[in-house]
């Protein structure tokens, strides 16, 4: 009983101004406050967008990684600029950052219940798994690869002419890079249809 009268004067003590703290220390405290727990989140979220982060599990780090690593144009090519798992699984912007974070916390089930915890059921999931994300990266217009590629950046003059041609060919049809480039970071999985 005590306890109930308790819990009613600390809440309507909420609803009340403040007879010990001005309003100005009140403001203070709460941007204080703020930006200390968008410091914390933001810096929990830029945590989780490095390589070592997602490679910190032996799923990736023995399956896709090393794939990864193994000689594609992404991990070594002339110029040195390597892209790394967060440049091409994670949207720069805020917003789609956010949203990404949000789909990817399904992986921490995936991790719990060892859905792709050997080779053999990774290989297994590989097919569905890679569709899932061609899927999301054509939903949004392949943002990660736009981040460093633009059709209207590209000189077609320095193309090979089968480049040249395909890049001109999508953009009159509006595709994006998911279209054409699929496998050009990981292995293609096997029973792909012919078109993709």
């Amino acid at each position: 009983m005590n306890d109930n009268n308790d819990k009613r004067g600390w809440f309507s003590g909420l609803k009340r101004p403040s007879t010990t703290w001005s309003v100005g220390a009140l403001m203070l405290a709460g941007i204080v406050l703020g930006v200390v727990l968008w410091g914390g989140f933001n810096t929990a979220v830029e945590w989780t967008n490095r390589e070592a982060f997602c490679i910190g599990c032996h799923e990736m780090r023995e399956n896709v990684y090393k794939e990864y690593s193994e000689n594609t144009i992404h991990y070594t090519n002339r110029t040195g600029v390597r892209a790394t798992c967060p440049d091409c699984h994670v949207p720069k912007e805020w917003g789609p950052k956010m949203w990404r974070k949000v789909q990817a916390s399904r992986e921490l089930y995936g991790k719990a219940v060892g859905t792709i915890d050997t080779r053999e059921k990774f290989e297994a999931k590989r097919l569905q798994l890679a569709e899932s994300e061609w899927a999301r990266m054509k939903a949004n217009d392949s943002l990660e690869c736009r981040n460093c590629h633009t059709l209207a950046s590209m000189d077609p003059e320095k193309q090979k002419p089968r480049a040249k041609k395909s890049h001109e060919l999508a953009k009159k049809n509006n595709e994006t890079c998911i279209d054409c480039h699929k496998g050009i970071a990981h292995h293609k999985p096997k029973g792909m249809k012919e078109e993709e």
